[in-house]
């Protein structure tokens, strides 16, 4: 069973990548850690206890991380995710758990040096919390058996969701992810390329009848699905964060390979650009295992499947 933390800016799929991770039974999770993202950091912490509470797991501590970028001002998706970051949807739930007095990132540090090279970091928010991390330890790309990243677009520029040449969390702190690119540690990338192909149809929600989840994804898929109509022509909503999950649960779900990739920090048509070096141009050694094809039916099966365990 794969120990893990997974760091999050819980927006509508963030929620449903937790919620994937909790039912999957194969992940031993030590702990949620937060960071300002798609919702400002507090609303963060309070949806995603809202959230284990509603899966019956409010014995995940979610552990308070970075409130803003390292350097640039915050930025938030609430046309995407709603007001509140889930579609307005668990009102009736009133989080009941204290938070974790430790810092995200020194809970990061802290489980990384207790169980070396057995720890899997799922990263489905903006890199501020590990790039803090890797600035006090030093030693963390050798502690950590793998970090799976959601975010970027490698191969389909112009095609982004933020800028043309950008994927919001990249974009959110794109100073961070730099620093986490070139860290050494052993990343794969779970881009735009591939999760825009994981599409969750109102369709698909319609299986979850009966189960414990259904009024929740439903509810809090509405403004995400009017944002896929009114910008893709479907009503549905991507899995980023859920494929970010399942990636770890069942690595065969995608094809990779390894590349040298970087991020752009400087320019303001491209800020956020995860540029990947397909035809070894710059002559470096591959840093990133890239996601370049998806199974993309059998992974929404699996995530349907997972969630139906509450029938």
């Amino acid at each position: 069973m794969d120990k893990i933390i997974l760091d999050v800016d819980t927006g509508v799929d963030d929620a449903l990548a937790i919620l994937m991770a909790v039912e999957s039974g194969q992940l031993e999770i030590a702990g949620i850690t937060a960071v300002n993202g798609n919702v400002p950091l507090e609303q963060v912490m309070v949806n995603s206890k809202k959230v284990l509470q509603l899966a019956g797991r409010s014995d995940i501590p979610v552990y308070r991380g970075a409130g803003q970028p390292l350097l640039k001002g915050a930025f938030h998706e609430f046309g995407v995710h709603g007001d509140d970051g889930i579609g307005g949807s668990l009102q009736n739930i009133v989080p009941r758990v204290e938070d974790p007095v430790l810092f995200a990132p020194d809970f990061m540090i802290e489980q990384a040096k207790k169980f070396p090279g057995e720890l899997t970091l799922i990263m489905v928010g903006p890199l501020t919390n590990l790039a803090l991390a890797l600035r006090k330890e030093p030693t963390l790309p050798q502690l950590v058996k793998q970090v799976v990243v959601m975010g970027g677009l490698v191969s389909e520029s112009g095609r982004g969701n933020t800028l043309p040449t950008s994927e919001f969390n990249i974009f959110a702190d794109a100073e961070a992810a730099k620093i986490v690119f070139h860290s050494g540690m052993p990343i794969k990338l779970v881009s735009l390329d591939v999760t825009m192909k994981t599409f969750l149809t109102k369709e698909h929600i319609e299986q979850l009848q009966g189960s414990l989840y259904y009024d929740f994804v439903m509810k809090s898929t509405e403004v995400y699905r009017k944002y896929s109509m009114d910008n893709y022509g479907q009503n549905g909503c991507a899995l980023h964060d859920p494929l970010t999950v399942g990636v770890v649960l069942d690595p065969s779900l995608v094809k990779t390979a390894k590349y040298f990739v970087d991020i752009e920090t400087k320019s303001e048509l491209s800020y956020g650009q995860t540029i990947c070096d397909f035809l070894h141009l710059w002559k470096k050694e591959p840093n990133i295992e890239v996601c370049l094809a998806v199974d993309a039916d059998r992974f929404t099966t699996l995530f349907l499947d997972t969630l139906k365990k509450q029938l």
